[in-house]
């Protein structure tokens, strides 16, 4: 038996809060990108924009959570403010808002009805406020600004119910002549804590990270577990600590491994920071006209379900509605195609009644059957000494499958490092898929067999290897 080094220990003990857990259960939701530049058809406003500009006459945020919700999503996201500074909803801090527009003669508040329409639906709800504002003349003031900041935050923290995230993103491009702001990051994030303990704070913030491209593309190895120096909230934290390893000069996001053996040993702080997949399904993020024709392909758009839900991460897909206030017919397709795929795809749980059994087991509570439950906190155990340790399914009979669903108990941390999956084909077990880590969710997708058994090789883990969902579709 091989002693396991101690840096891998610790990384094995990091586990996720609970609002993590939540989070990462919500799996694919929406990013609602709706503003002033809907209607003036730019990414990015300049903060001067007329607010009577803003009109969206037939506004129905009933049919955006109902086409989430038949795309497959379990939430929503919406920019109640973008970098522009106009308000989705009547703020009592600035006249730059829906109260200053023509629609509703300035009485409306999208922001409610998007909160009681994903109520209806069964979605979680969240908000997206930009800390960078072009708008509000205490920009850059220091303490000035971040006081409104948080007011307008409180607006949003107590107004609309539960959020499930507050989504903060780190865009600013006032360039080297424009103003500087510094944030009270650690403020902001007192404040959400207080006022929705639940909430997840996504992006620059402390629970979940950017996996860093716009592209839809997740590792090949994504980590739950990685460098604290990865989160901004913590960085700031650790300059005063003495104690916690030198943050590397250069911090990269987008660099391919975050959490392997290499990659954690030589820091001594180490956190639970899962990663998020965010994309939008046209060319920008919000609505332009010119982009009716280029909304991308289900075939593109389950691609990247299967490389970030069925790789340890989560889909944040972004749907711009039209100037009129709903979703183009375009978008409305291929969401609902999606929807329609998802459910083929998932269908029936044929590993469902059947039976499971194990190599080695840490005791009678935790064996290979205990994978196949649904119970969040059954789960199999390898007890001690995990490499090599194999599970066997055994389906009763033969069934056309060609996806397989893992995902370890991450309850009790991200272990598996390396696993093989065979399936049994006239008498021989024949590889399906060799991967790397399996964390909260791993779908293996491989051509259609008819098969009655499976085996699953955990090649490599840390302290232990568990699973708690094993699925055949």
């Amino acid at each position: 038996m091989s002693r396991t080094p101690d840096f891998v220990k610790y990384a094995a003990s990091i586990v996720p809060s609970e609002r993590q857990l939540r989070w990462q259960e919500t799996e694919f939701y929406a990013f609602i990108h709706f503003g002033i530049n809907t209607f003036t058809n730019s990414e990015w406003g300049n903060g001067n924009e007329d607010p009577e500009l803003f009109n969206p006459e037939k506004l129905d945020c009933r049919q955006w959570a109902k086409v989430c919700q038949l795309a497959g999503m379990k939430g929503l996201i919406l920019t109640c403010k973008h970098h522009d500074g106009f308000c989705l909803w009547p703020s009592a801090y600035t006249e730059h808002s829906v109260r200053s527009s023509k629609w509703k003669d300035g009485k409306g508040d999208v922001v409610a009805e998007c909160a009681k329409a994903c109520a209806e639906f069964g979605l979680k709800f969240g908000v997206y406020l930009s800390p960078w504002d072009r708008h509000e003349p205490t920009y850059g003031s220091g303490e000035a600004y971040n006081k409104f900041f948080k007011n307008q935050l409180r607006e949003l923290l107590t107004a609309y119910g539960d959020l499930f995230c507050v989504w903060f993103d780190g865009a600013c491009g006032e360039g080297p002549n424009g103003k500087v702001q510094e944030y009270d990051w650690e403020g902001y994030y007192k404040l959400i804590r207080e006022l929705q303990p639940d909430a997840a704070i996504s992006i620059s913030g402390p629970d979940v990270r950017w996996c860093g491209n716009e592209a839809g593309v997740c590792r090949k190895s994504e980590w739950s577990v990685v460098p604290y120096w990865h989160s901004n909230q913590e960085l700031i934290a650790s300059a005063s600590q003495k104690d916690v390893t030198k943050p590397p000069r250069k911090i990269n996001p987008t660099a391919l491994d975050l959490g392997s053996r290499k990659a954690i040993k030589k820091c001594n702080k180490l956190i639970w920071y899962p990663a998020e997949v965010d994309v939008s399904i046209r060319k920008g993020w919000f609505y332009h006209p010119e982009e009716d024709y280029s909304v991308k392909p289900l075939s593109k758009l389950m691609d990247i379900y299967y490389n970030s839900v069925g790789a340890n991460a989560s889909f944040l897909l972004n749907i711009p509605p039209t100037p009129e206030g709903k979703i183009h017919e375009k978008d409305l397709e291929t969401l609902l195609s999606m929807g329609a795929q998802l459910e083929i795809d998932f269908n029936e749980n044929l590993a469902d009644d059947s039976v499971m059994t194990d190599s080695q087991h840490l005791d009678s509570k935790h064996t290979g059957q205990a994978a196949l439950s649904h119970e969040p906190d059954t789960y199999w155990h390898s007890g001690e000494d995990p490499d090599g340790a194999e599970l066997v399914l055994d389906l009763g009979d033969e069934y056309d499958i060609d996806k397989i669903v893992l995902g370890e108990h991450i309850k009790t941390g991200q272990q598996v490092e390396k696993f093989s999956l065979y399936a049994k084909i006239n008498g021989k077990w024949k590889k399906l898929a060799s991967e790397t880590t399996i964390g909260y969710k791993r779908i293996c997708r491989f051509s259609e067999i008819r098969v009655r058994y499976f085996k699953l090789v955990i090649e490599k883990a840390r302290c232990f290897a568990t699973i708690a969902k094993f699925e055949a579709y």
